[in-house]
């Protein structure tokens, strides 16, 4: 079989390298990039691709040997039905890496048509490294190189405002954009480089915040063999993922018309501000993850997919998010539908095998940030307690028993959470007791729980019903009109 490669297959060449990719990884080729290849077959947009390896080791030496040709393959849900795609992405024109020729990359700030630069560096990729310095060759830091890289172009075109850039980080902290920013403003401080370099930063080149979603799941050697005998290729940089996408930019609305995702089909939004985005992820997909994990670990369940698909569960969680987490969002019910049916459907996801225990790392901090403000606010509107939310809280607190139906429970978090579960599971009297201990965890919750009308007497008695019951029929007897409907 005859590896992938443009001698061998008839890959588009574009006019000029437009955009600069920094990491190489499977999620900047499944997602930054493979949005790239859609915008030049799709539009006049017509750019190359500058990838730059931003850690020192390996010199992504496969996709070397392919000519930066490789396959995405989409399998998934949309709209209910499975679908299963692959595209050749042939959008990759030069690979650099900076740790093994810092000219080369240098070198590249001097091309003209660079204008985007899309990153993904990890979350810990956006830092400061104090120990980086302007005579570095490469510094560590992926903030210091790239201002190292600005610098170089500022120089080159002697502060043109037109040769500013378009910075797109998809690290997943908060405000990613601002960040990048800031450390590069405090490198040129650090370095005293030019009051006119950094007025050109601050004036000519554009840092949007983004928030980005997509899973990738990588290689899929278990099915490798059988894709690539039905391509008649040999890929060794196929990467596998879900259809569901979602890009939200934070930026100038002219930069739509630049880059024109959502004209040809992409979920890619252009806002003002990302915060109701932010709070619609967390509060509903993430919010849906940490509801399901200890409900149907104690359901029996190992994935995702298996919780959702049990009736009560499935049920459960829809209910939950419609009933007690909508409200306190800001959206019509028309988006919010939306986003919870493609919420839904990737977890129905038949190609993605997630196991709930793989997502239950540090439950009770995930708890605190993802549901309980939509109890606070569901208590403020309503004036008492969400019954589906308090029950996932119950399943929470005998998840965190550490022990469930005779068998360990392999519970990952601080060492201080789990010391606290283990002693007031052990030093409580009864289950009252016990609950109003674990509410009263300000160090948890930031405040008394307890001081909630009704939470502390609904969580006892979906505990009580948990351990006499078990998980499903405790469901079956509090929502039974849900199960029917």
């Amino acid at each position: 079989m005859q590896r992938l490669n443009r001698t061998n297959t008839v890959a588009a060449k574009y006019a000029e390298r437009k955009v600069m990719v920094f990491g190489g990884g499977n999620f900047n080729r499944a997602f930054g990039c493979w949005m790239i290849d859609l915008l030049n077959e799709q539009t006049k947009f017509n750019g190359g691709i500058i990838l730059v390896k931003p850690t020192p080791g390996r010199d992504y030496t496969a996709l070397r040997e392919q000519d930066g040709l490789y396959h995405v393959m989409l399998n998934g849900i949309e709209s209910g039905q499975l679908v299963s795609k692959t595209r050749l992405i042939t959008a990759i024109d030069e690979i650099v890496h900076p740790y093994l020729n810092w000219d080369q990359y240098l070198a590249t700030a001097e091309e003209a048509g660079l204008r985007y630069i899309i990153s993904n560096t990890t979350e810990s990729g956006i830092s400061f490294e104090s120990n980086d310095q302007l005579s570095d060759a490469p510094p560590s830091s992926f903030p210091a190189k790239l201002s190292r890289w600005l610098h170089h172009r500022f120089e080159h075109f002697s502060g043109a405002s037109d040769k500013g850039c378009v910075l797109l980080p998809c690290e997943l902290i908060a405000d990613n954009g601002d960040a990048l920013k800031a450390c590069i403003l405090r490198y040129a401080q650090q370095w005293e480089l030019s009051a006119k370099f950094q007025d050109w930063v601050n004036s000519h080149c554009i840092f949007c915040n983004t928030l980005v979603d997509r899973i990738v799941t990588g290689y899929p050697s278990d099915k490798a063999d059988d894709i690539q005998s039905k391509m008649g290729m040999e890929d060794q940089m196929l990467v596998a993922g879900e259809p569901y996408h979602s890009w939200i930019i934070q930026g100038p609305t002219h930069l739509a018309a630049e880059l024109p995702f959502d004209q040809i089909g992409l979920a890619v939004k252009w806002v003002e501000q990302l915060e109701d985005y932010r709070a619609q992820k967390v509060k509903i997909l993430n919010g849906a993850h940490t509801s399901m994990v200890p409900v149907g670990y104690l359901a029996g369940k190992v994935s995702v997919k298996e919780a959702i698909e049990t009736p009560a569960i499935g049920q459960f969680i829809e209910s939950l998010l419609q009933e007690e987490v909508w409200p306190r969002l800001d959206f019509s019910a028309a988006e919010l539908e939306d986003f919870t049916s493609k919420t839904l459907d990737r977890f129905r996801n038949p190609f993605l095998f997630h196991k709930l225990l793989d997502i239950a790392l540090n439950s009770i901090s995930k708890f605190k940030t993802r549901l309980l403000p939509s109890l606070l606010g569901f208590v403020d509107k309503k004036g008492f307690c969400p019954p589906r939310i308090s029950l996932a809280l119950a399943a929470l607190i005998v998840m965190y028993k550490g022990e469930w139906q005779g068998e360990q429970t392999p519970l990952r978090d601080d060492a201080k959470v789990l010391a606290f579960f283990q002693a007031v599971w052990a030093e409580s009297e009864d289950i009252p007791q016990l609950v109003t201990k674990v509410l009263a965890q300000t160090d948890f919750w930031e405040q008394d729980l307890n001081q909630l009308n009704g939470l502390p007497e609904l969580v006892t008695t979906y505990i009580q019903a948990i351990q006499s019951k078990g998980l499903i029929s405790t469901l079956e007897t509090v929502f039974p009109s849900k199960l029917t409907s």
